[in-house]
């Protein structure tokens, strides 16, 4: 299958959605190596399981698949010639005891599904390698009754140990080495028993210092009292491993032995896994086992996208028997590209050997090839333009097609000039047409739709929109063609009648309308003559309103040729063009006629130093002097 379909259609939020039911890691890593098939026996074989599981699940409501955990990893293990820890072993024979069950589960529920229960005559019972593991292993360590050795071993590992404490607890309790403890307990350093004594009496204790504490003011000293026993106690404890050694690998040794059937045992549970996982997958979607056949024709009865929540509108959908080209039209937003999605991936569910929400009835068609053009395929690394990309896809696609293909394409010949466009679209759909392709299209293009209609092969379908409130309904009616409601849009948002009434001429005749070009002409120029005579004549100290700003200024400077207003704004001066200038108040109803209106574009601060300057002030003089300077400088 190709992976860019499965990457459009969203094939791995379905893997995503499966592996939620799956019990083990094992079926889990199935799941994602699921694949669609081509092949209808194979598809059949699926859905029939899948379909005995649902049967089962509902019947009795679980399944006993346990004790999988990481099995396949430690019966690699094994394989190598690894020896399993104690742990390791008791979970491979959780695991022999989980097949035996479910063998036996299984085999007593052939009434409900013979097949699946056929599937359990392959598993091999180990109930003797279960019994020895569990025999000589509990509770994660090798037991003393594994063998007769290891059990005298443990015995006089148990008497040193109850000679050391015997002696280390009369040391404690001899009042001479009192002053010389530094804590009155006994401690375990490095297979050592050891005494907590402080550091400047370590040499009044005989014995062994076996280790220090972090700041030095501690020594542990193993008592030279009990350095025999310690020395008795690690040889036994070597012994000990080593024997522990022995029946790890014994136990191992018959995993090993087993090796081949018990990888076989693995491989069926993981099946086992998958399948009942399909099973209740169907169960949470309420699905139905959809009939299948390998010559194109598909029938979907009230089915839905495999992956939409909540409130679906179900989709009816045909093809296949009178047309293999079904042409898609309606407004944006409508829902085609979610019926191309979802009659691709209920096909891929199908292949997978899932079922899907539809109602009985519903008919699938399997495919070698499924392809989708859907979407914006830009590369910014090979730097292809979006149309270059599709069109690129579009040959592969044309060049792997063949009888047994169903191909979606999204909005096919866009993105280009219209009529380049819906020529190629018409030529490519009648080129996969010719290998026998089934083909579901949308488009806007009315000229696709046209050669639709006129095609004995070719059928036209629209998405459902209501015209009162704008609202796409997602529901597909075949056999009928739709269009992107542009004018009714447009209706319903003001634009004239008689602008969308010469539209829908034009969309009809293509005989444009050029009457009015020279009445547009006289207009334009009469607009000329008006707009170069000025309307006012503005005056320094006019109030005026700015319509780019949306405030209030005052003129600095009238028009200069360019028909650009000076004007002080937040403290700047700048030009507006007089159209967007409109005169609030003029200056000779503002100000008097003695009034200097250059005092209007004076700052405080500069009246202020002009004050000072007359009046003699010495700071104001040194700030002019200072200024002076900094200027000569800069020059």
């Amino acid at each position: 299958m190709n992976n860019n379909t499965l990457e459009k259609l969203d094939f791995a939020l379905l893997i995503k959605n499966l592996k939620h039911y799956a019990s083990s890691e094992l079926g889990k890593r199935l799941i994602d190596n699921l694949t669609p098939t081509s092949h209808l026996k194979s598809v059949k074989k699926r859905l029939d399981e899948t379909e005995e599981a649902k049967i089962l699940l509902e019947a009795v409501g679980g399944v006993p698949i346990q004790g999988v955990g990481t099995i396949d990893q430690l019966v690699d293990k094994v394989e190598k010639g690894i020896v399993l820890e104690a742990a390791e072993l008791t979970q491979v024979s959780e695991f022999l005891r989980g097949c035996r069950k479910l063998k036996e589960f299984m085999q007593s529920k052939s009434y409900h599904a013979p097949t699946l229960s056929s599937y359990s005559e392959i598993i091999t019972p180990y109930k003797k390698i279960e019994e020895e593991i569990n025999f000589s292993v509990r509770n994660g360590i090798v037991d003393s009754g594994a063998s007769k050795e290891l059990k005298k071993i443990r015995r006089h590992i148990e008497i040193e140990q109850e000679k050391i404490q015997e002696k280390l607890e009369k040391f404690l309790r001899n009042t001479s080495y009192k002053t010389y403890i530094q804590d009155f307990f006994i401690s375990n350093r490095n297979g050592h028993y050891t005494i907590p004594v402080k550091a400047a009496f370590k040499n009044q204790v005989e014995g062994t210092v076996i280790a220090e504490s972090s700041k030095g003011n501690t020594v542990f000293i193993e008592p030279r009292t009990v350095q025999k026993h310690t020395t008795a106690l690690l040889s036994l404890q070597s012994e000990e491993s080593i024997e522990e050694y022995k029946i790890l690998s014994s136990l191992t040794g018959l995993i090993y032995d087993a090796y081949q059937k018990i990888q076989l045992n693995i491989d069926v549970i993981g099946q086992y896994d998958l399948i009942f996982a399909k099973g209740k997958y169907a169960i949470s979607i309420n699905g139905i086992k959809p009939q299948v056949n390998d010559y194109g024709y598909t029938k979907i009865i009230q089915g839905k996208h495999p992956l939409l929540e909540g409130n679906v509108v179900p989709l009816n959908f045909e093809i296949g028997k009178n047309y293999r080209t079904l042409i898609i039209t309606g407004p944006n937003a409508g829902g085609k590209t979610v019926v191309l999605k979802a009659v691709g991936l209920l096909t891929i569910a199908t292949q997978l050997g899932l079922f899907i929400s539809a109602q009985h009835g519903t008919d699938i068609a399997i495919y070698e090839n499924i392809f989708a053009d859907i979407g914006d395929n830009q590369s910014l690394e090979n730097s292809l333009s979006t149309f270059s990309s599709h069109i690129k896809n579009l040959a592969y696609i044309i060049n792997k097609t063949n009888k047994s293909t169903l191909l979606l394409f999204d909005e096919i010949g866009s993105g280009t000039e219209p009529n380049e466009g819906a020529g190629l679209a018409i030529a490519i759909l009648e080129e996969v047409y010719k290998k026998g392709a089934i083909t579901v299209a949308t488009t806007h293009y009315g000229e696709i739709k046209n050669y639709s209609a006129n095609h004995p092969d070719f059928e036209n379908a629209a998405m459902k929109f209501k015209k009162e409130t704008l609202e796409p309904l997602y529901q597909l009616q075949i056999g009928q063609s739709g269009d992107s409601n542009a004018l009714w849009i447009s209706q319903k948002m003001g634009i004239q009648s008689n602008v969308l009434k010469r539209a829908k001429q034009y969309i009809d005749t293509k005989e444009y309308n050029f009457d009015l070009v020279d009445d547009a002409k006289i207009r334009r120029k009469t607009e000329e003559v008006v707009n170069k005579q000025p309307q006012y004549i503005y005056q320094k100290g006019d109030k005026v309103y700015l319509a780019d700003k949306e405030q209030e200024a005052i003129v600095y400077e009238g028009q200069d040729d360019k028909r650009n207003v000076k004007v002080l704004f937040e403290g700047e001066i700048i030009d507006i063009f007089e159209k967007r200038v409109k005169l609030l108040i003029p200056a000779t109803k503002l100000y008097p006629p003695d009034y200097d209106l250059n005092s209007l574009f004076v700052s405080f601060k500069e009246r202020k130093l002009e004050k000072d300057i007359i009046r003699g002030s010495k700071k104001a003089l040194k700030a002019i002097e200072k200024e002076r300077k900094l200027q000569n400088n800069k020059a």
